[in-house]
């Protein structure tokens, strides 16, 4: 098989909802990145042969496939095709299978793939409050379909998680992000916002460039946290505070088959050994990832001890939780430099946001295998192996 290489992965810096990326749009984000991405790798636009993005809201600005509207906003030649999906909070990770998919077959060698997403200008499920339910009732007839929130208070009945213990995960979340921001972690995976060349006209962000994450809560406690009412249940375990931030954010890689990169004379950070979509239970909604993992491992033959590093988006604490529990990893492998409850959870991002931060910590590590995984609503999980290349 054709053997596909992340070249490059790169993402914005997330902004906090209504924060300093309030008056950027997700095109506009994914222009300024998808062109970033493509300079750090020293090639062109037009050796790219298609862009395929995430973006689960798709109303409004966001829908008129941004995957196209990014690049010709970023000035590529506008014979590059563009391709917008929607796999839920997977979207992006999706994206990533799809264009291996298309390397794989031999319709491209170049494609650059992720997502974006502006929360705080497209609401999230704004898209399904025009014309009736989302669900028909062939469906509402056969299963018992809650709100995620629900359906994350469920994995904790399942799994015995308390509400301690989804704080005390949120608070290590926010712990380790800042300490990887601190140490320059995410610097060679950001890049910067100079907010006047890409947000609205006129619009006044009383900052020039945005470097850094805004979503990371340095001085989170347990007794803060306690003071948060429960959003779903009225006992419950599941808050604002241990659940991922809506947000603000762009994400991509740049994949390539081996024979392109060698071509174009650059060099790979990482090979794509395998991927994988599941379907998971619908009422659960949120048990994708350990499903997705244990594919994953079964097709490559490997175990979770052969794995380095893991990431599980951390779309609410119990859900990473209950992964721990069946996969059988422990923290320190999992979410080392945070995730989604410090980082943010902008959905249609998110799977090549976690994508760089994981390659970074990879080659940080000096380590071979790392993982990801993630719920995606309607009961679906996504998962990634990629192998980093010395």
């Amino acid at each position: 098989m054709t053997e596909i290489v992340i070249v490059d992965a790169a993402r914005t810096p997330i902004g906090r909802f209504r924060g300093s990326l309030k008056h950027v749009r997700a095109d506009h984000m994914g222009a300024l990145l998808i062109d970033a991405l493509v300079k750090r790798a020293g090639i062109r636009p037009d050796d790219v042969d298609d862009v395929v993005f995430g973006c689960v809201t798709q109303i409004g600005e966001q829908s008129a496939n941004i995957a196209r509207t990014a690049l010709l906003g970023a000035g590529w030649p506008s014979s590059i095709p563009g391709m917008t999906i929607d796999r839920k909070c997977g979207s992006a990770e999706a994206a990533v299978h799809v264009a291996a998919g298309s390397i794989t077959m031999g319709a491209t060698d170049v494609v650059v793939a992720g997502g974006a997403e502006a929360m705080t200008r497209v609401p999230m499920g704004s898209n399904r409050d025009l014309h009736g339910e989302a669900f028909g009732w062939m469906v509402t007839d056969a299963y018992d379909l809650v709100p995620q929130g629900e359906a994350a208070e469920r994995i904790a009945d399942l799994y015995g998680v308390t509400r301690n213990a989804c704080d005390d995960f949120a608070i290590e979340s926010h712990r380790r992000a800042a300490s990887a921001a601190d140490a320059g972690y995410f610097d060679h995976e950001i890049v910067p916002i100079p907010l006047a060349s890409v947000q609205e006209r006129g619009a006044e962000s009383g900052l020039d460039v945005l470097r850094g994450d805004e979503t990371i809560r340095r001085d989170t406690s347990r007794e803060k946290l306690a003071t948060l009412k429960t959003s779903f249940r009225e006992n419950g375990r599941v808050t604002a505070g241990n659940a991922s931030q809506i947000c603000d954010g762009a994400s991509a890689v740049l994949l390539m088959s081996a024979e392109a990169a060698a071509r174009l004379g650059v060099k790979p950070r990482a090979r794509i050994v395998a991927t994988v979509t599941v379907g998971s239970d619908p009422e659960l909604t949120l048990t994708g990832p350990i499903d997705a993992t244990r594919k994953l491992l079964a097709r490559t033959g490997l175990r979770a001890d052969d794995i380095d590093l893991f990431e599980v988006n951390e779309a609410f604490a119990t859900v990473p939780i209950a992964w721990m529990k069946e996969i059988g990893v422990g923290h320190d492998r999992l979410n080392v430099n945070g995730g989604a409850i410090a980082l943010g959870h902008p959905l249609g991002a998110t799977g090549t946001r976690i994508m760089a931060t994981m390659l970074n910590e990879l080659e940080r590590r000096e380590g071979r295998y790392a993982l990801q995984a993630i719920c995606c609503n309607g009961g679906l999980g996504t998962a990634t192996l990629i192998e980093r290349i010395p």
